[in-house]
């Protein structure tokens, strides 16, 4: 449902700065369609979404970049448990309590590793400092 809503709302931001729909012919056409482009978004689960194009590159879909923020917050969030210590299990209740379907241990892993990597070398930092 929440797909199918992103898509509607895309097409119609579109439609609006092109001048009509996709396929429609007008005298006001202010610029050319030019089809779809796949995007998969991976931090609420997997889903596959197609997005409108235009010729003009600065006719593109604001509705993307709000979802895309919308996944850094949420990553952020996620990191920060994940940094407090909470189990992959209370993750999960905590995304599904933000209202998204869950998220899988293997993601949050993932999502983490670069804290992980990140972290550890500061420490390494840290010591060569104090040992030199």
């Amino acid at each position: 449902m929440i797909g199918f809503a992103a898509q509607r709302l895309m097409e119609l931001e579109i439609g609006g700065l092109t001048g009509t729909g996709f396929g429609e012919w007008s005298p006001e056409r202010l610029a050319q369609r030019n089809g779809y482009r796949e995007r998969d978004r991976e931090a609420r689960g997997h889903r596959r979404t197609a997005h409108p194009q235009a010729e003009e590159g600065q006719l593109l879909s604001g509705l993307p970049r709000a979802r895309r923020m919308a996944e850094k917050v949420l990553a952020a969030v996620i990191q920060e448990a994940y940094i407090q210590g909470a189990l992959t299990c209370s993750v999960d209740d905590l995304v599904k309590a933000m209202g998204m379907s869950g998220i899988s241990k293997s993601q949050v892993s993932r999502l983490c590793e670069e804290i992980d990597e990140r972290v550890q070398a500061f420490l390494d930092l840290r010591r060569e400092t104090y040992i030199a």
